[in-house]
């Protein structure tokens, strides 16, 4: 009975709490408000920021800023090309670098918080890049994945619960859920981004680095660089859930054509 009940459930979630992704059209789950997550994320990247240490190399931090702001430019200009400007209500952007050798990471918060490790930075060899990984975490924003991913930790861990009454059940799990929701890593190992989502930043984050003037076509010598990293080792956090190094190249040069058409050097 209780497992019919949970079905009937879900069912109703997929029937009234849908969404559309910007750039894909995907249809995906959304039983929660952009501006409630928007506003928790804000909150617990302040504390990721406080707590540190951010990077004093100024030439790093200085081109971190540089290549986010450009990102968001193209982000925004995309997004008024689509007629879909309204879905960016509510960022606050934010490009931060943290000094941390060891976390082979970056990633991007819902509402446009940025963060990236140094230890990322020699894969990313050079400022084109830094502009492959931020597109990707961008993309993770612009298709509202954390938001999705919420939305199904929120069934799974809650039912269907708002936001607001899962906090006041259990403020602890509903933090970590938002960590594990845009792909941060907590103790919670369901909420990882899946490979879908892995797949579908990886397109649109293509086409945000070609709007931003970066060439689309280093972004497969990034991810080779990424695997020949791993030295045949478990893979890095940033690259747990991804597509295999053959699939990912060979959907990138698929998708290549199309975000060429955005490239203006």
């Amino acid at each position: 009975m209780m497992k019919k009940i949970l079905v009937m459930c879900i069912g109703f979630a997929v029937l009234y709490g849908c969404a559309t992704v910007p750039v894909t059209g995907r249809r995906q789950l959304s039983l929660v408000n952009s501006s409630e997550i928007n506003s928790m994320a804000a909150g617990q990247y302040a504390e990721v920021i406080k707590k540190g240490p951010l990077s004093t190399n100024q030439e790093q931090v200085a081109m971190i800023k540089r290549v986010g702001a450009r990102i968001q430019k193209a982000v925004e200009q995309y997004m008024e090309m689509k007629g879909a400007s309204n879905e960016l209500a509510g960022f606050a952007w934010e490009f931060n670098l943290i000094q941390d050798d060891k976390t082979v990471n970056a990633w991007c918060m819902p509402g446009g918080k940025v963060a990236f490790y140094t230890a990322i930075l020699p894969i990313c060899k050079d400022e084109t890049g830094v502009a492959v990984v931020m597109g990707h975490e961008v993309a993770h924003a612009i298709a509202n994945h954390g938001r999705e991913r919420m939305s199904q930790g929120l069934i799974q861990q809650f039912g269907l619960s708002t936001l607001g009454a899962a906090m006041g059940q259990n403020p602890t799990a509903t933090k970590e859920l938002l960590y594990q929701a845009i792909g941060m890593g907590s103790n919670l190992g369901m909420l990882s981004f899946s490979r879908q989502h892995e797949s579908e930043a990886d397109h649109i984050g293509l086409i945000f680095m070609a709007m931003a003037g970066y060439d689309p076509k280093q972004a497969p010598s990034f991810w080779e660089r990424m695997t020949a990293g791993s030295n045949g080792q478990k893979p890095p956090e940033f690259m747990s859930t991804h597509p295999s190094d053959e699939t990912r190249i060979k959907q990138l040069n698929e998708w290549m054509p199309e975000a060429l058409q955005y490239y203006k050097p």
